[in-house]
This record gives structure tokens, C-alpha cells and sequence, in this order.
């Protein structure tokens, strides 16, 4: 975290986490967010006993993101009894009294993630006020994509110049250490989420990529 020629403070998550090699690199170079991603199509799933053996790591250093893809409530529940995540990330089609639920049920706070192709996908997040802390700004996947998001994908940044936000938000989809000064400077972003953009291969992290995104970040 650092204030940057901005004059933003500007924090970054790095989601998709499956070994203690990744996780650990997050932590010693400043990861404000660590996420783990529990859904069994993608890459980067872990169970609910290998998050609960990375959260240990954790030990207070940054907050842990659970990502799940519109979950059933046994899996919320069988996950946050082993879990003890500090954010839930909804990154499916989650309505907004299905977040709300989530949120009463589990006593979490609540990201929303809103896939954006065009300007007026922005708009999703007033459906969401009172309910999310947070909005995640993701690319929108192509038709056939399985996964909805983490596709290394990165939309028109151009279309968050000059928006109105109504909540706190997040930029995420195609980032990588190349390429977040400009993130920064044409959206204004304070909150970046990165996946694939620190990875070797899908799902496998590269401790190098993801110290020289958090160093990058650190820099700006």
C-alpha cells in the first residue's frame, strides 16, 4: 500500500491462491487482500481444508476473499465452518436478494462482481447499495467461456473515465505488472484484483510475477 502520484491509496488483491509458496509471496509483498476460489470448474478451486490450511498462514496480514460462483447454502456453509474468510465475493449471477441472503446468513461482507463489456454495465451496481461493500468490475466473458472470470480478459477501461460510482469498487480482468499505471491512470482505481495476470499457466501462480505486481503497485 502506498500513496501514489495520484494522491490514491492504492491496494491490490491477488485471488485464485492454492499453495502456501503463492500466498506466502502475497504476504511479504503487501497484499492488502487474499483470495481463494471455490468453485470446482476453475483452475484455481481449492476445498474447504486447503483454504483452512493457507487462511493459518494468514495470521491477521491481510484480509482473506472467498470467491464462490452462485453458491448453494450448504456449500457457504460447509466452507465458512472452516473458513474464516473475511469477505465473500460473489462472482456469479447473484441477484440482489440472493447477495442480501448470503449476506444476513453468513455475516460477511459482500463483493460483487459485475461483468463489463460496454458503459452501461456499470449500471449493475446500483442494484446492489445497501447490500455490497464493495463492486468488482471484471471483463465480461465471451460466449462460451466457462468461467466468469480469472480468463485473463481485460475490457475498454475508457468507459470508467468520469463515472459516477455508487459504491466502493474494484478493477479487475486482465491486469498484470505491465500495465496497472495505466489501469490507474485512466480508470482511478485504488482497488486492483489480479488472477491470471500473476500466473505461469492457468492456476499455477508464479511467485516472480506476483512480487513484481505488488512491487509495480507499491511504485506508482
Amino acid at each position: 500500500m502506498t500513496e501514489n502520484v495520484y494522491n490514491m491509496t492504492i491496494t491490490a488483491k491477488i485471488c485464485g491462491i492454492s499453495t502456501p509458496e503463492a500466498l506466502d509471496a502475497a504476504l511479504a509483498h503487501g497484499a492488502a487482500y487474499v483470495g481463494f476460489v471455490f468453485f470446482p470448474p476453475s483452475p484455481r478451486h481449492v476445498s474447504a481444508d486447503q483454504a483452512a490450511a493457507l487462511a493459518a498462514r494468514v495470521q491477521g496480514r491481510a484480509k482473506i476473499v472467498g470467491l464462490f460462483v452462485n453458491p448453494a447454502d450448504a456449500v457457504m456453509t460447509q466452507t465458512l465452518n472452516k473458513v474464516p474468510l473475511d469477505i465473500i465475493q460473489l462472482h456469479g449471477e447473484e441477484s440482489p436478494s440472493l447477495a442480501t441472503h448470503i449476506k444476513a446468513d453468513s455475516g460477511k461482507a459482500i463483493w460483487k462482481a459485475i461483468p463489463v463489456r460496454k458503459a452501461k454495465d456499470l449500471l449493475q451496481a446500483e442494484q446492489y447499495i445497501g447490500i455490497a461493500e464493495l463492486i468488482l468490475y471484471d471483463a465480461k466473458p465471451a460466449p462460451g467461456m466457462q468461467l466468469p472470470g480469472g480468463n485473463g480478459l481485460r475490457f475498454d477501461w475508457d468507459v470508467l473515465r468520469g463515472h459516477r460510482h455508487v459504491l466502493p469498487w474494484a478493477l479487475s480482468g486482465g491486469l498484470d505488472a505491465s500495465n496497472i499505471a495505466e489501469a490507474v491512470r485512466v480508470t482511478r482505481a485504488t482497488v486492483l484484483d489480479v488472477s491470471s495476470g500473476v500466473e505461469s499457466a492457468p492456476g499455477v501462480k508464479d511467485v516472480d510475477k506476483i512480487a513484481a505486481f505488488l512491487q509495480s503497485a507499491s511504485s506508482l
